[in-house]
């Protein structure tokens, strides 16, 4: 029987402007394209489980306002089990503020609301109800107060499930909040600050597994260069090629990977196969505007691994 993805992060709504390129510090670039969508790392990433055909569980906190109403709508609608999605009184629901320019890339600047002021003890009790244990895999993010993000790595490793930390932004993080991740996945750019080296993608790897020992295996998101899969009881470093795809938007195509490594490890895959259906799972969700409108399904996902 498959397990359950268990996401514990943020939620938001997105506020996009796509304009042809990213303004420099105190230009105005005007001409742009106004859009409105669902995001929050944590929402994304439970989205891209769901989609992949994983019993996905979302915790996480909204605020007292309107919006917090159509995130939880919107995730019901995905199929995401909202059931521990607090409101917290008095607080705004987070929103983000993304610029994306012709080539995809993109700026974004966040207001964390409710997801700055959720607490460990908010997040123990609900995976308290939840009961994470063997076969399940709890996905954290970092767009959570650091020391609630801590709470529920460890909560879901004491329960027997697997872990997954995915650390952006890597800003302020220590050894304590590694150790508790069986798998962290950062980009190039946290996982050398997480490292302390700026290395190759495999060296800041080993010099992570060795500053941490509770991580069973880091792997590096690397765009368009696909990732690199390095585990502790292994030698080998696993290059996960990337397919060459025509790039719309790149916001969530982190997302899409760690929600579908989660999906696939719950499903029972093995780490290397199911990075590999992360990074394709990326590579389809660049291809469309929007965090979760990019995020591919299950029979798409199939389609591409059959060609």
């Amino acid at each position: 029987m498959a397990g359950r993805v268990i996401v514990v992060g943020s939620v938001n709504i997105d506020f996009v402007v796509t304009v042809e390129r990213l303004p420099a510090a105190g230009e105005t670039v005007t001409g742009g394209r106004f859009s409105r969508h669902h995001g929050g790392k944590g929402g994304n990433q439970a989205v891209a489980a769901a989609r992949l055909g994983a019993p996905t569980i979302f915790i996480g906190a909204v605020g007292s306002d309107p919006f917090g109403e159509d995130v939880r709508a919107a995730l019901v609608a995905d199929q995401v089990d909202v059931g521990n999605l607090v409101t917290i009184a008095g607080e705004a629901t987070g929103l983000a503020f993304i610029l994306v320019d012709a080539a995809g890339e993109n700026s974004i600047a966040v207001a964390s609301g409710a997801n700055a002021a959720l607490t460990p003890h908010l997040v123990e009790a609900a995976l308290r109800r939840v009961e994470p244990g063997a076969g399940d895999v709890v996905l954290v993010g970092h767009e959570i107060p650091t020391a609630t993000a801590v709470a529920a790595l460890r909560a879901g490793r004491t329960g027997g499930a697997t872990t997954i930390f995915n650390p952006a932004p890597a800003a302020g993080l220590s050894g304590e909040t590694l150790e508790a991740a069986d798998i962290v996945t950062p980009n190039g750019g946290e996982l050398a600050l997480l490292s302390g080296t700026d290395g190759p993608a495999d060296v800041a790897a080993r010099a992570l597994l060795a500053s941490a020992p509770g991580i069973r295996a880091v792997l590096v998101s690397l765009g368009a260069g696909g990732a690199r899969l390095i585990a502790r009881d292994t030698d080998a470093d696993t290059v996960v090629a990337a397919e060459p795809v025509a790039v719309v938007d790149t916001v969530g195509a982190g997302d899409a990977l760690n929600g579908a490594l989660a999906a696939g490890l719950a499903a029972g895959q093995d780490l290397e196969a199911a990075a590999r259906r992360a990074v394709l799972a990326a590579g389809l969700a660049v291809t469309r505007a929007g965090a979760r409108e990019g995020m591919p399904t299950l029979a798409e996902l199939d389609a591409r691994l059959a060609r």
